[in-house]
């Protein structure tokens, strides 16, 4: 099939950031796109040849939209399955395909498929609610601490909550959850892997997240990942058998800890262009972006290696601001050599939001790190 400047339709579900990452991608090679998002202010709709205004969660919307095109990908899990399923099942390709999407929608569906598989993971409980939760702890069939995750519609550390006594739990949801062991760990780590649908595969390097203390959220991704060769060697392999046992197209970023005795464990994984590679516009000979791109349209994939070390730093909303956006002392880091910002097209802040990322490339990574450091302390997202 001719994908460049014919009429082949690639459709998106999720017009955010990631969408409007992976269209710069589609406008360099000239391909037809289509953006399906819930607001009209999607970042996406400035870069998308047809954008559609619709509800991500309803058949009908999504089922009628995946008809006008000739494969579709998304942006986001949170997609009508069902709908993807009816499309796929009537010829039109879907990538990552529905049913690997259902073993990663869930949770807890997510985490049995680990323990299925024999894939190394941290011990967990599985929940209809919170509430027989805890029973659980009441019944003393639990132990604290452990940290509590909801199994749906979590996202950028909502969702998540280290469960240090009982009381706790008083201020989470009812919701459908699991209860998984706090692993002491040395680090966060992360793999994206990108698989074509002719079976081939390769891995970015691995990289190393730091997270905001009170968020929950990445604020730095360091490639490479400050780590022993045998312990990225490991958690690559990992994350290979994690892509294989899914069977995935596209990309798919498994998350990790790296335990105190270097034991690798997988925390989960999302199948599409994710936070941990953004390093990797400016940092890689292939951006996350355009190897999702090449893995769901079958074409080769391009080099997944690093040209030079990349961090990453996460711009998001500053506490106590919410309203139209400012981006203070931005000016100031476009003076910096080998420093590159990242403005996602969110007219509102509000604190945390994921408004943009700046991404620092640097022959030494530890000299990238500390211009990182910089970088965060210079910029503030206010309103």
């Amino acid at each position: 099939m001719n994908y460049f400047s014919s009429d082949f339709k690639l459709g998106i579900l999720g017009g955010g950031q990631l969408g409007k990452m992976l269209l710069f991608d589609t406008r360099k090679f000239d391909i037809q796109t289509y953006v399906l998002d819930p607001s009209e202010e999607a970042p996406s709709k400035i870069a998308c040849n047809h954008f559609v205004q619709g509800d991500l969660m309803d058949f009908d919307t999504v089922y009628n939209f995946g008809k006008k095109v000739d494969v579709l990908t998304f942006e986001i899990e949170l997609v009508n399955l069902d709908a993807l399923v009816k499309l796929e099942e009537e010829g039109v390709p879907v990538y990552p395909s529905p049913k690997t999407l259902k073993l990663i929608q869930n949770k807890g569906i997510q985490k049995d498929f680990y323990s299925q598989h024999n894939i190394p993971t941290a011990a967990y409980n599985r929940f209809e609610t919170t509430a027989s939760l805890k029973t659980a702890v009441k019944n003393n069939e639990l132990s604290l601490p452990f940290v509590w995750k909801c199994t749906e519609f979590g996202y950028d550390g909502n969702g998540v909550k280290v469960v240090r006594k009982a009381t706790d739990l008083d201020e989470l949801p009812n919701v459908e959850c699991i209860s998984e062991a706090v692993i002491p760990f040395k680090n966060e780590l992360a793999v994206i892997v990108c698989r074509n649908p002719s079976g081939e595969i390769k891995t970015y390097p691995v990289v190393e997240m730091e997270f905001h203390p009170e968020a929950n959220q990445v604020e730095y991704v360091i490639c490479p990942a400050r780590i022993d060769e045998a312990v990225a060697k490991k958690a690559r392999a990992i994350a290979l058998n994690v892509s294989q046992q899914f069977h995935h197209v596209g990309l798919l970023a498994v998350e990790m800890f790296q335990t105190e005795d270097d034991e690798i464990l997988v925390n989960e994984v999302a199948p599409r262009p994710h936070n941990s590679g953004h390093y990797s516009i400016e940092a890689s000979y292939t951006s996350q972006f355009e190897n999702h791109l090449r893995a769901i349209l079958d074409l080769p994939l391009g080099n997944t290696d690093s040209k030079v070390a990349g961090i990453m730093v996460n711009l998001v909303g500053s506490e106590g601001h919410s309203g139209p956006v400012v981006y203070e002392n931005i000016e100031k880091i476009l003076g910096w050599n080998g420093v590159t910002p990242h403005i996602y097209g969110k007219k509102q802040t509000r604190p945390f939001r994921k408004m943009g990322h700046v991404t620092i490339v640097n022959e030494d990574v530890n000299e990238a790190r500390k211009i990182a450091e910089q970088v965060k302390n210079s910029i503030r997202v206010i309103s």
